[in-house]
């Protein structure tokens, strides 16, 4: 990683820049306040003026075309998709959602995890088959895994994009390897070059969790587009959000059919029940929402991209705060969530908790995201313990799995180094909101030596 500037001031730091070098875009030049952070006495943890006072843009995202989608819905009594299938709102989407993202078909589905563990079903994979992934995410990754009785094997991640490790992940292969999971954190591509090459290598299928990562690209390619399936999540923090919701994409039309079939309680569009399937549709209400942002949600997209790259340009020169690594070939994230990573030996010793709570009460609104890796939770005995897997795996590979069962870096990450921006709603504000999250930074490393106070 870069090194910093242990010199670093803000009479250095502040600079008049113009938002044309930032994003390529026609907004005006921009000068940061250039009120020095150090003569405001003291931290607002410790009863100083805060930097910030109002909120940011909020979340979800609705306007008159979401509500009058929902209107129309309500009126047509049309609330299941199976009521139309042609032309109700889950179809529209499904259509419209495919075209956008450039590929053949989309699936929608009732939650990003139902979309992932319909993927899994789909390709077959199950009892006596091992899928390796991230302990870095949402439960319902490994939740997915589980659900068809699989082995979900958790590989470590890198410290700083904070992606699943492709070194980590081969050395975990075994020979029940089926799939690899990886999972586009914060809405950025994963290290897809390698983990493109490794499934090519060891005949895997790759499976992209896209669930953060609306609209990311790599190298040209959609996030989603690039393995043998991929899943979104459209959750209410989701950049494309209906409250609950999943959508599932693929260029391999015989693939998508059987991700139908799964979905619909294992009932084909035949209208026979055919395999194995939980009972997973989208409802009308679900794909109004969705279809009612579909109009604007690039406008969003690109606005969450300035502003993060607005953001980068100024948090590479704070010591202890470095930006999350992306790989060769990223294009644009979702940023879903801005992170970072925090050193607190840059910050006199101060803990991760001290540094998020100065924060907090200068206005800006931090998070350590998530607080334990899924290797550390109590389903790793659970499944152990259990009948079935003991039936499938054997004792021995399950004493194997329990004790590979370590990821330090992960453990890092979470104990002590990820801090992050909700940034769904805030990375839709105006550069004098982004300059309040770097001013609020500036003036809590400028006054560091109260924040073992705080």
């Amino acid at each position: 990683m870069k090194q910093k500037n242990s010199n670093f001031s803000r009479r250095n730091f502040i600079k008049t820049t113009s938002a044309a070098a930032v994003a390529g875009s026609v907004m005006p030049a921009y000068a940061f306040n250039t009120k020095s952070s150090t003569q405001t006495g003291k931290l607002a943890a410790l009863g100083g003026e805060p930097v910030r006072s109002k909120q940011f843009p909020g979340w979800p995202y609705r306007d008159n075309l979401v509500m009058d989608q929902i209107k129309e819905t309500t009126e047509s009594g049309i609330w299941c998709r199976i009521q139309d299938m042609k032309n109700g709102t889950v179809a529209n989407f499904e259509r419209q959602y495919a075209e956008m993202l450039g590929v053949k078909r989309c699936v929608a589905v009732g939650s990003g995890t139902q979309a992932l563990h319909t993927s899994v079903e789909a390709l077959g994979l199950g009892p006596g088959d091992e899928v390796i992934t991230s302990p870095y995410t949402d439960p319902g990754t490994i939740s997915s895994i589980l659900s068809a009785r699989a082995l979900p094997v958790c590989g470590d991640i890198d410290r700083y994009s904070f992606q699943l490790d492709p070194d980590d992940v081969e050395r975990r292969i075994t020979k029940n390897t089926r799939a690899i999971m990886p999972v586009h954190m914060m809405g950025q591509p994963a290290d897809l070059d390698r983990f493109e090459e490794i499934a090519r290598k060891y005949q895997l299928y790759l499976i992209e969790d896209a669930c953060q990562a609306h609209f990311a690209r790599h190298r040209g390619r959609v996030l989603g587009s690039i393995g043998d399936i991929g899943c979104f999540s459209h959750q209410t923090s989701k950049v494309l959000a209906s409250g609950e919701g999943g959508s599932i994409i693929s260029n391999n039309e015989e693939l998508m059919e059987q991700c139908y079939t799964v979905q619909n309680h294992g009932t084909s569009k035949l209208g026979r029940t055919e395999t194995i399937g939980p009972k997973y549709r989208m409802n009308e209400f679900e794909g109004a929402i969705l279809l009612g942002q579909l109009p604007t949600v690039m406008q969003r997209h690109a606005l969450r991209n300035r502003n993060a790259e607005y953001l980068t340009s100024k948090i590479v020169d704070i010591p202890g705060i470095t930006q999350q690594k992306l790989y060769d070939g990223t294009e644009e994230g979702s940023w879903y969530l801005y992170p970072m990573n925090y050193n607190k030996e840059e910050f006199n010793g101060a803990d991760r908790s001290k540094f998020l709570k100065a924060m907090a009460a200068e206005g800006i609104p931090l998070s350590p995201y998530i607080g334990n890796g899924l290797h550390k939770e109590p389903w790793v005995d659970n499944i152990i313990e259990r009948r079935v897997y003991q039936k499938m795996y054997g004792n021995s590979r399950l004493k194997q799995f329990k004790e590979e069962m370590s990821c330090p870096t992960c453990d890092l990450v979470c104990d002590e180094e990820m801090v992050m921006l909700w940034a769904s709603g805030p990375l839709l504000g105006s550069l004098a909101d982004m300059d309040d999250i770097i001013n609020a930074m500036i003036k809590v490393y400028e006054n560091r030596d109260q924040l073992l106070k705080v």
